[in-house]
């Protein structure tokens, strides 16, 4: 008995190439053997598909529908059998991922060690920027953002919620006195990170939705959450920034978390950003799964 899939793939060929011959060519069988599978496809189903004369061959109402539906499901058996034999592929190859300097110090680069043991044949590079990057130009397999995420194409994982705190140091406080609403905050030094919407252009936002906006100055504005907390411990002014920044200083008690009478507004979330598709190759499998795995591991302890 011929293989049914292969008549399908002779009976695609024949109707888009107009001839067994070709059909035959492209498949790498005799027009003989064509010509069987199409008769076999045929006889199988009881009915007439293709309408054959010696110059030509068209394809009947039936043949029409057919050839829609077996072009279906050779397609969804080809995407099954790659991601069948994509679980058997090795994690192997450089894999390129890019992470926000801070959040990529603390959390990422601390998990890449236990990621190569596991992992041996992939080799990492790690790009730690704060800037946004393009991953098609950049080359990059995997992204990691902080925030609210744009409408890119791209598909993404949670690492989990980032949520935000006002911060300053005691002498700070003790020299400026200590706000109490989030309007007070226009009379002081307030330290703003360039690079986020909450407070890139003169205005930290508050409230759930974000609409509580604040106007504020002063002395220092950077590109980097690192630069703004080293500048808030040594007493120069308030900073509003995520907690992974500032958590070991407020447990160390080198920070002051404000409360206000309007909650922070939420991040977004951290989270693993890599290209659409049915099937993402091993290594950046493997390195999502590890990443998720790690940070559920982080969130319950």
């Amino acid at each position: 008995m011929l293989d049914r899939f292969t008549g399908m793939r002779v009976f695609i060929q024949a109707a888009t190439r107009g001839s067994l011959s070709a059909a035959g060519r492209e498949l790498g069988m005799s027009p003989a053997m064509a010509t069987k599978h199409v008769d076999a496809q045929e006889a199988r189903l009881g009915v007439k598909l293709l309408h054959r004369t010696t110059r030509q061959l068209t394809l009947t109402d039936t043949g029409r529908d057919y050839l829609e539906a077996c072009q279906r499901i050779l397609q969804q058996l080809d995407e099954a059998e790659s991601e069948a034999a994509a679980q058997r592929e090795d994690a192997v190859g450089q894999l390129r991922i890019n992470v926000p300097l801070s959040f990529g110090t603390r959390f990422i680069a601390p998990l890449l060690p236990a990621f190569s043991q596991r992992y041996p044949l992939v080799e990492v590079e790690l790009g730690l920027s704060d800037s946004q990057q393009d991953m098609l130009q950049g080359g990059w397999d995997i992204l990691i953002r902080i925030g609210h995420l744009a409408d890119s194409g791209l598909k993404a994982r949670s690492l989990g919620n980032c949520p935000m705190r006002v911060c300053a140091s005691a002498d700070y406080l003790a020299k400026h006195g200590t706000p109490r609403r989030v309007a007070d905050l226009c009379g002081h030094n307030c330290l703003s990170y360039t690079l986020s919407p909450l407070q890139g252009q003169g205005t930290w936002c508050f409230g759930q939705d974000g609409s509580v906006q604040v106007p504020v100055k002063g002395n220092l504005r950077a590109d980097n959450g690192d630069a703004l907390l080293a500048a808030a411990l040594a007493g120069q002014g308030i900073i509003y920034q995520p907690h992974f920044i500032v958590t070991d200083a407020l447990a160390r008690q080198q920070l002051v978390a404000l409360e206000l009478d309007q909650p922070t507004h939420d991040l977004g979330g951290a989270h693993i950003l890599f290209p659409p598709g049915h099937r993402q190759p091993a290594k950046v499998r493997a390195m999502i799964d590890y990443l998720v795995e790690a940070f559920e591991d982080i969130g319950s302890s």
